[in-house]
């Protein structure tokens, strides 16, 4: 906290330094308690705090902090169809609803972001390949519009579109509706299986697609033989003869981790050991289905593991036409840099996609953990130069370094989203520094 100032407006302003979850981009924005799309330096909305980079921050500029906007509005058991407020989280609804049978049909990895935020990424899930995007599933929007105007918009409105995905830039939301799913309780019958390579994986997880869920941890450090080796989990909900038990005691990490702690030899050590906990057979067990969706929400504030500086997530896909090849360059490249990344994952994704600028397409991807040291900017833009190369995308949730050109060549439907942004925001006040590094 850096000090306070007068109102503008009517809407309180505290200048604060916010980061991203990565902690590597930080900014000092303006914090608001209400909408003013007049502030100085623009506006934008930001949840939970759990985008890793720079599209929920301002710096320079006014954030409008929706923690507090965290009500559930409406709630229709028959028809699974639920109205929240933005601030509204993914736990929050999973304590809420999964004792009358319900669930979110689809989930990010974490249950503290919140459900603008959902929106605002067009998040996907360990399921995506099933059951789409997050934004497939939402009904309507209610949003303020720099314009001045205030719009219940759907799925076949443009606005809605570049909405959905659309990082926040085309107002803030102030009510989301969408329909819950049906579970027979929280259950989830997991599979663990090991697979000594690249190869071993995708030929699994290919063999696998029709799983509800599904998802895979790489060893980011092997190389040789034993490259991408990995372990594959699937998952199917369903009823239990004996209720799983719920996650126990959180851990918080106590301080930021120095910075010679994550080094090659000790992230190496990690993987090793990680990959050895599943039986070369195999694993079957039944876990809270909260286990399986969120397993790093057991460990609060995880990312002081990366120390003071923070990290960057990569995260990329790929078609599965010349899948396997890109993944091979994309990993043997991290290896021969030495910037092994301590959490590896690998997942598939089907078409299911909201907005213009939403991340899915048909594929497989991949998201990787660096720490924040020097050259970070010249390795980044030798993935994104693989990932280009493969006709891949990155992940505007995780990112923090991409270029207004390299963004252009990814998001073919750019223009349209520019279309919308300038018909009800013509005075770009709508504002982020994701916004002003993407040149958009």
């Amino acid at each position: 906290m850096m000090g306070q100032d007068p109102s503008y407006g009517g809407a309180r302003l505290l200048t604060r330094a916010l980061a991203g979850w990565g902690r590597a981009r930080t900014a000092d924005c303006t914090l608001l308690d209400r909408p003013a799309f007049d502030t100085a330096g623009g506006l934008i909305a930001h949840g939970a705090g759990r985008s890793y980079g720079d599209c929920a921050l301002n710096g320079g500029g006014g954030v409008l902090l929706t923690g507090g906007m965290d009500q559930i509005l409406d709630w229709d058991e028959a028809s699974g169809l639920v109205r929240v407020e933005p601030g509204v989280s993914f736990a929050q609804l999973l304590a809420r609803f999964l004792p009358l049978g319900f669930m979110v049909p689809v989930t990010p990895g974490t249950g503290f972001a919140s459900i603008g935020g959902a929106v605002a990424n067009d998040v996907h899930g360990k399921n995506h390949e099933r059951a789409g995007s997050f934004g497939q599933h939402v009904t309507s929007l209610d949003l303020l519009t720099p314009d001045g105007g205030q719009h219940t918009i759907g799925p076949d409105d443009d606005l809605f579109r570049a909405t959905v995905g659309g990082i926040g830039l085309t107002g803030i939301m102030t009510s989301i509706s969408f329909r819950m799913q049906r579970v027979a309780g929280p259950a989830m019958l997991v599979r663990s299986q090991p697979c000594g390579d690249l190869d071993a994986l995708l030929a699994a997880m290919a063999a696998s697609s029709q799983a509800t869920h599904s998802v895979a941890w790489i060893d980011g450090t092997a190389t040789g033989r034993h490259l991408g080796r990995g372990i594959l989990e699937t998952a199917e909900p369903g009823a239990a003869a004996e209720r799983p038990a719920p996650p126990g005691r959180r851990i918080t990490v106590p301080f930021d981790f120095p910075s010679f702690a994550l080094n090659p030899l000790s992230v190496r050590a990690f993987n090793e050991v990680y990959y050895r906990r599943v039986p070369k057979a195999g694993r079957t067990e039944i876990l809270h289905l909260s286990k399986f969706l969120y397993p790093l929400d057991a460990l609060l504030r995880w990312n002081r593991i990366y120390g003071r500086r923070g990290f960057y997530q990569f995260q990329c896909v790929v078609p599965f036409e010349g899948a396997a090849g890109a993944l091979r360059d994309l990993l043997e490249l991290v290896a021969r840099s030495r910037r092994a990344s301590f959490l590896s994952v690998l997942k598939r994704m089907g078409s299911g996609r909201a907005g213009y600028l939403s991340f899915p397409r048909p594929g497989l991807t991949l998201a990787l953990d660096f720490p924040a040291r020097a050259g970070m900017q010249a390795f980044y833009a030798k993935l994104v130069e693989r990932v280009l190369a493969y006709g891949g995308r990155i992940y505007l949730a995780k990112d923090a370094l991409l270029t207004g050109a390299e963004f252009v060549k990814m998001y073919p439907e750019w223009p349209a989203c520019r279309a919308v942004l300038e018909r009800v925001d013509p005075h770009a006040r709508m504002q982020s520094d994701m916004r002003r590094r993407l040149g958009l």
